[in-house]
């Protein structure tokens, strides 16, 4: 980590945020995780921290940390509890959105109380038949004077149920060729009449943090919480922030595996077989080795893809490769974690058990491994033309 230094204020940060973890997080997981249990003590601190508001600029009263800062903000929450983590980072691409897209208005009322945490949500596309492909989407949202009608049912979306308010992707032109040109996002708030508390989804892992199904029933929502003057933008505005999502993805991938990894070096240490610590055995002392690097070489792609998105410059295939590494980095850390512990890394009692149901979701979340394959390999193609 001291190969990519940060400034004075950010190591500060992380340091508080080290210490809030060691104190208030970490003695209290298994109590939130198990029972699934909105943790919300742990989320006002977090907004207490300003963690709801690394990204966004100091003038809307965010940090305006860069995205650096932001990926190992990300990694450490995660290396306690990931998802923690997914508590905010729904909420910054949302952020993010307005902040590059939305008017000067919107940004003016929307970025101080998001920077705050005084007003918390996320984004809300995927449907129940339109995963990866976004531009499948049917919810509907239909001009009807300074108002749009919105009808339609979304999956998966972060803080929906906990939260204020959504980004929701919707269709204002089903008819428009390419499907994306007919693609908006419409801030939505909890409350509004048509849009009553999304039901909770019960998961295997990613416990903790709220997880909902919105439907929405002739939601009447004022045309000005559409982002940005002009309709047929939200497919762009919402790619663009998932690169900050899949940086923010690819972070958390690095935090569990550094656990999981964490956990299995402490472990064959303290495991004795055949006379001696299991980590004198070779077959251990393997597995070890491979864990370390993969998570050595996650962490490198993802800073990388950190500071190529602090730049400004488009940044999707770093993202990707981050994204696709480091996830995969935790799916195997946490099943190699949970070998090495032998069957107690199957009981609830030890925290792998928990890292293993946690990271298949990242391999899933923010586009799927496949998904991201594709996009690196057309960048590739496109950044060397012959």
């Amino acid at each position: 980590m001291d190969d990519y230094p940060l400034p004075e204020q950010d190591r500060l940060m992380l340091d508080s945020l080290e210490r809030f973890l060691e104190r208030d997080v970490a003695p209290y997981v298994r109590d939130f995780e198990d029972p699934d249990i909105y943790p919300k003590d742990m989320v006002d601190g977090m907004a207490e921290m300003g963690l709801f508001g690394v990204t966004i600029p100091e003038e809307y009263g965010g940090l305006g940390l860069q995205c650096l800062t932001y990926a190992r903000i990300t990694e450490t929450v995660s290396r306690t509890w990931m998802s923690l983590s997914g508590t905010f980072s729904s909420h910054l691409i949302m952020a993010e959105a307005i902040r590059r897209f939305g008017t000067d208005a919107q940004r003016e009322k929307w970025l101080p109380k998001f920077a705050s945490g005084e007003i918390r949500g996320g984004i809300s596309l995927t449907e129940p038949d339109a995963g990866t492909d976004l531009q499948a989407i049917t919810t509907r949202a239909v001009r009807d004077g300074d108002s749009y009608i919105v009808n339609g049912a979304k999956m998966w979306a972060t803080n929906s149920h906990e939260g204020d308010i959504l980004a929701v992707l919707v269709k204002t032109d089903p008819d428009a060729q390419p499907r994306h040109a007919g693609i908006s996002l419409l801030l939505i708030e909890q409350g509004t009449p048509g849009f009553p508390q999304p039901k909770k989804l019960r998961k295997l892992g990613y416990r903790g943090v709220d997880t909902g199904e919105p439907v929405f029933e002739n939601c009447r929502v004022p045309a000005e919480n559409l982002i940005g003057e002009v309709e047929g933008e939200g497919f762009k505005q919402i790619m663009s922030g998932l690169e900050l999502g899949r940086i923010n993805v690819a972070a958390r991938g690095v935090g569990v595996a550094q656990a999981a990894l964490d956990l299995a070096v402490r472990y064959s240490q303290e495991r004795h077989t055949f006379g001696k610590p299991i980590c004198q055995h070779q077959a251990i002392q393997l597995k070890l080795a491979d864990m370390a690097t993969r998570v050595e070489a996650a962490r490198l792609l993802t800073y990388r893809a950190a500071m190529a998105y602090d730049t400004g410059a488009r940044s999707d295939m770093e993202a990707g490769m981050a994204k696709l590494f480091a996830t995969e980095a935790a799916v195997e850390n946490s099943i190699e974690s949970m070998r090495i512990h032998g069957g107690y890394g199957y009981s609830k009692e030890f925290d792998v058990e928990r890292l293993y149901r946690d990271a298949p979701l990242l391999a899933i979340g923010e586009g799927t491994n496949e998904l991201q394959r594709i996009v690196i390999a057309r960048q590739l193609i496109a950044r060397n033309p012959i």
